[in-house]
């Protein structure tokens, strides 16, 4: 009797670890970039990230070489000519495989900051990419543009160990 619990226990073992559930894919194509962009700032480094949490979004702060390097070994925001700054904003969700924590959801928008030479001072071109598929949204407000500019010259870089 006591053999007939051990091999059916046995033979039951390996049912026990089946569920009907299928396995969630590890890899968020959820907060991929889609559309046409002039840079993939993906393939750049990161400067900083950050969150809203009234709006519910995570930002991280991309730059090219040149931008990487002046950030990290500079405390001001006088970019050198040539230095391309991205801001990829990104809705947040929860985490499906580790409780209690946020990750990127659809991408809200993509900013681009590019220095380029001047005679006095830098010149700034600022670009935003919203929607799905992103596309290049034209402001015409100086004022916010300028606002946005003044944004992501003031972020910091990270200091990472």
């Amino acid at each position: 009797m006591k053999t007939t619990f051990i091999v059916v226990g046995l033979a039951i073992l390996p049912f026990a670890g089946c569920t009907s559930k299928p396995a969630t894919p590890s890899v968020n194509q959820q907060a991929a970039l889609n559309g046409t962009l002039p840079y993939n700032p993906f393939q750049w480094k990161i400067i900083t990230s950050s969150l809203n949490r009234r709006d519910s979004t995570m930002s991280t702060l991309y730059g090219n070489d040149i931008a990487v390097k002046y950030a990290r070994s500079n405390p001001d925001h006088n970019y050198p000519t040539g230095a391309v700054l991205s801001l990829v904003t990104w809705a947040q969700r929860d985490d499906p495989h580790w409780f209690g924590a946020k990750i990127p959801a659809s991408v809200k928008s993509v900013e681009f900051l590019t220095v380029a030479a001047s005679p006095n001072q830098p010149a700034y071109t600022y670009e935003n990419y919203q929607g799905s598929p992103l596309r290049k949204i034209n402001l015409s407000d100086t004022s916010a543009v300028n606002a946005r500019v003044d944004h992501l010259l003031s972020r910091r870089a990270a200091v990472m160990p």
